[in-house]
């Protein structure tokens, strides 16, 4: 078990090392190229090229969807009780409560742990997180008008996409599966790279901080997600997918949208920086649980 639970997690330390070895040696590193890259090219073509070849029924899909929006809901309604025991503003721990890093890790730690059987629950769940998060999300960071920012996200297209395959049960032509096949490959790798460039950009001003909000928040999210996957029927698989996702280190963007709408960014990086730092002692117990 302990060999199977390394083979999981190195790729992700590997990657994430990297990044911030990378930019520590003073290296550049082009986030907001990068990041632009990964969602508006790599993300897409990730979400078509597992979504329109998995064995999952549009039904079930849409099940874990649903279970994943209902966590999020939860979690966001249980900011409010967390930021008083915090005693910090509800607009700011709402986000970091809603959001987790869905994609840079918890897509990797879902690839290695689950394999591909898994793999499109773990798209699901990371694609309902993005929506919730670029909607919501920019709504209440003040980041414009969500609907036009919904569409002009590619993603979002890539999920109709995969839908209407979904429910015609219909496949990718063959040019088109290779060409999403290899434009997704670099998609998870650079998203660990930049995770760990982002970590190492922020600056942390309280551990403690972020130590006490992670020690409230994984229980939360874990106890949460699986609640609601047993009532609404989930498979086993789909279940154990959706308490590693939504257990996820609270995401990287949480930290840009701080930043951006000036709500305590220092607070919301110390809570970035150590649940991720806390994700790889509390992930390998998580897995030998649900694996």
């Amino acid at each position: 078990m302990l060999a199977e639970l390394f083979a999981v997690m190195a790729p992700v330390l590997a990657g994430a090392g990297l990044g911030f070895l990378w930019v520590r040696l003073g290296q550049p590193y082009p986030v907001d190229f990068v990041t632009r890259l990964v969602f508006n090219i790599g993300t897409p073509a990730l979400v078509l090229a597992s979504l329109s070849g998995a064995t999952i029924d549009a039904s079930t899909f849409g099940q874990v969807m649903l279970a994943a929006a209902l966590v999020i809901v939860g979690m966001g309604a249980a900011s409010f009780a967390v930021a008083k025991v915090l005693r910090r503003d509800w607009r700011v721990l709402i986000a970091p409560m809603m959001y987790p890093n869905t994609g840079n890790m918890g897509l990797p730690v879902v690839l290695y742990a689950f394999g591909s059987a898994g793999f499109a629950y773990g798209i699901t769940v990371m694609v309902t997180v993005s929506l919730f998060q670029f909607t919501l999300g920019a709504v209440l960071s003040s980041q414009g008008n969500p609907v036009k920012t919904l569409l002009k996200t590619p993603t979002v297209y890539a999920i109709v996409i995969s839908m209407a395959l979904l429910l015609t049960e219909t496949p990718l032509p063959l040019w088109m599966a290779n060409t999403v096949d290899l434009m997704s490959g670099f998609t998870v790798p650079l998203m660990l790279i930049t995770l760990g460039v982002s970590l190492a950009s922020i600056q942390v001003k309280s551990l403690r901080s972020g130590v006490g909000f992670s020690l409230i928040r994984i229980p939360l999210a874990a106890a949460a997600a699986w609640f609601i996957a047993g009532w609404l029927g989930l498979p086993p698989l789909a279940q154990n997918i959706l308490v590693v996702q939504m257990c996820m280190p609270v995401a990287v963007f949480n930290y840009l949208f701080a930043q951006r709408a000036q709500r305590e960014p220092a607070y919301v990086a110390s809570l970035v920086f150590c649940s991720t730092l806390m994700a790889l002692f509390y992930l390998p117990a998580l897995l030998a649980l649900l694996m």
